[in-house]
């Protein structure tokens, strides 16, 4: 049995996802996977079901019905490791922008103290690969506004590679959270922040995808542009 799920959305990953559940298994550290699959037409949940047989009791598969974003299948993802007694629950990609290895790392993080650590490009020792330099400086500046905004402190708010402790993911009211793209990471960092639990940001180098398509689009960028502001000014609720 292991303490920690390893959390991976996907939509159209068959060039990636054998190879990044067998890349997991193959770490020193236990970790469980969970796919939360929105309707791949490509088969992608076919491919994950074939390898559940290999690995009994550590991958598991979550479908649901439609392309429903980013945030509604970490949320259900959370709730699926909850409820199974997780102490552990992390974000990662599944096209190898994030790097496996850098799970082991992420989890030290929380278990040294961290409540919630971030897999970051924009400390000492993080940086970005083979992205074009106006995407790097897109992202970039985007974390200098939301910190503009809601002055949060952390050099990597859109972060997606990401470790909870559960006791964070318990305490925020995940019904309650409004966004489902890039401004999806910020709300669930600002939020933990607000209900006093202390990030740990972690330096990784992260790689562009070299499989699949990019879910980045305009409508993504112009939900967390507004959502940062919108955010400012919402309440924050502790779970009940």
């Amino acid at each position: 049995m292991s303490d920690s799920l390893v959390i991976i959305p996907t939509y159209n990953e068959k060039e990636n996802v054998e190879a990044i559940v067998r890349k997991v298994f193959s770490l020193t550290v236990p970790l469980h996977i969970l796919i939360v699959d929105d309707s791949s037409p490509d088969g992608t949940a076919g491919i994950v079901k074939r390898l559940m047989a290999e690995f009994p009791g550590a991958l598991h598969i979550l479908e649901r019905s439609g392309k429903q974003g980013l945030g509604t299948a970490y949320i259900a993802g959370f709730h699926w490791g909850l409820g199974r007694g997780y102490t552990y629950l992390f974000e990662m990609d599944a096209d190898f922008s994030h790097n496996p290895d850098d799970l082991v790392r992420l989890r030290e993080a929380c278990i040294a103290g961290a409540d919630f650590a971030i897999g970051s490009r924009y400390v000492k020792g993080g940086k970005v690969d083979n992205w074009p330099m106006n995407r790097v400086l897109m992202s970039y500046f985007a974390s200098v506004y939301v910190n503009l905004i809601l002055w949060m402190g952390i050099r990597d708010c859109t972060a997606g590679f990401k470790c909870y402790h559960r006791n964070v993911l318990r305490a925020i009211d995940l019904s309650d959270i409004r966004f489902i793209g890039y401004a999806f990471q910020i709300e669930m960092k600002y939020k933990a922040q607000r209900l006093g639990f202390k990030a740990k940001e972690v330096p990784i180098t992260f790689v562009d995808r070299q499989f699949g398509e990019s879910k980045m689009s305009m409508g993504i960028f112009k939900e967390a542009f507004w959502g940062v502001l919108k955010m400012r000014f919402m309440p924050v609720k502790r779970a009940k």
